[in-house]
């Protein structure tokens, strides 16, 4: 005689899984107990978002395993209708209760969306403590991902630092963050949801620490062979001790300016913290605009200038060479390798009876009066081994 089928889960399926829950005690549950505001607001997003699908989850998973108990083929008792095909009150339950939730969903969803923008500066560094004008300002962190390893600049201390970021408790912080390769994700889990790092362009973030401690960032999106190790040290400090790491960095000697940003451009893996006494001005701004190098036109200079109408058909030799710098592994190079477009000045201007222009590193673009070459002889300016020429288009 054939048994009967059963349908009751045998304890067995649930032994193994069971014998693994202690190891889950060494997870980690930061993103649900951060140390900041913005990042408990996300996780109280996610906690609650997740409660309201279990709505239906569960109801759903409880009445399946209802349903294949009660209409058992053994089950002599059960109602049997093989001509049944439509409730209307069911139909009412089956979409009514999806749609409640899905409008609550969105609708939560929708305002933390904007709350929680990471643009938006912090209306408040914990609840109940509203940001005012009279408030400390924000702390300024401008962030540079690169190959592979993270470097913070504090303009107004003006220090930077290699995989290690501090800031005081309880005081708003503005990073201001690019890349010099390939994209990447700056990530604090206890501090602030992530955002992406990429070369040419500037992201921000807004967060804050309410609680002192040590933490960690990392990159989370893939970047290549390094990473892995692409982590760095996220330190939330009183203000005396904030104070102090400070005056640890100036008491470095190190200077970062332009030479030695090149230098800790190029790929390296877990690399050590280190610390900068002092920054070069604008060194960020240069990073975001792809022009560090001595001499290298900036990016927001050759926009200037093609807003003005560019240099006319001369200046199509001036970028026909040009090697982008996803091509160029830019800061992998010898500069013997490197060819780029040089800092020009607007005047003057290149012209048939004047078939000269003025080579200045770093000069700003004149914004007005910027017109065309008249030049019958297209000319083609390059700048090979750091010695910027000007000679008539092959």
């Amino acid at each position: 005689m054939r048994s009967k089928p059963s349908f009751v889960p045998s304890l067995r399926r649930f032994t193994a899984p069971l014998l693994l829950l202690p190891l889950l005690g060494g997870c980690g549950m930061v993103v649900l107990d951060p140390a900041g505001d913005v990042a408990r607001q996300q996780g109280n997003l996610v906690i609650i978002s997740t409660l309201l699908m279990l709505l239906i989850i569960i109801p759903v998973m409880a009445l399946t395993i209802f349903f294949a108990w009660r209409y058992r083929a053994s089950n002599s008792a059960a109602t049997y209708k093989p001509d049944w095909d439509h409730s209307t009150q069911l139909e009412l339950v089956i979409w009514a209760a999806p749609l409640l939730i899905i409008i609550c969903l969105g609708a939560l969803t929708w305002v933390a969306t904007h709350l929680l923008d990471p643009y938006r500066s912090l209306a408040r560094t914990a609840p109940g403590q509203a940001v005012t004008p009279q408030t400390e300002k924000p702390l300024e962190v401008q962030v540079v991902a690169l190959d592979w390893k993270w470097l913070f600049i504090y303009p107004e201390q003006g220090i930077a630092t290699v995989n290690e970021f501090a800031a005081p408790v309880d005081r708003p912080v503005r990073f201001r963050i690019s890349g010099s390769s390939v994209m990447n994700s700056f990530y604090i889990p206890a501090l602030a949801g992530q955002i992406y790092a990429m070369p040419g362009m500037e992201t921000k973030l807004h967060g804050v620490f309410n609680r002192t401690g040590d933490f960690s960032g990392f990159s989370a999106n893939y970047s290549g062979a390094g990473f892995s190790n692409m982590r760095f040290r996220a330190r939330s400090l009183s203000a005396s001790d904030f104070g102090a790491w400070v005056k640890q960095a100036r008491e470095s000697g190190a200077a970062l300016d332009r030479a030695t940003y090149l230098a800790l451009e190029r790929p390296s893996e877990k690399e050590p913290v280190r610390r900068f006494a002092s920054v070069e001005p604008q060194l960020f701004d240069r990073i975001v605009n792809l022009c560090v190098e001595p001499g290298k036109m900036c990016m927001h200079d050759m926009m200037a200038m093609d807003l003005q109408g560019g240099t006319g058909r001369a200046g199509q030799y001036n970028v026909r060479d040009l090697a982008y710098d996803k091509f160029s592994a830019r800061g992998t190079l010898l500069p013997a390798k490197t060819r780029y477009v040089v800092a020009v000045c607007a005047a003057p201007m290149l012209s048939a009876d004047r078939p000269s222009m003025a080579l200045v590193s770093d000069a700003p673009l004149l914004g007005a009066g910027l017109s065309r070459p008249q030049a019958k002889t297209p000319l083609r300016l390059t700048a090979d081994d750091h010695a910027p020429t000007l000679r008539p288009a092959s």
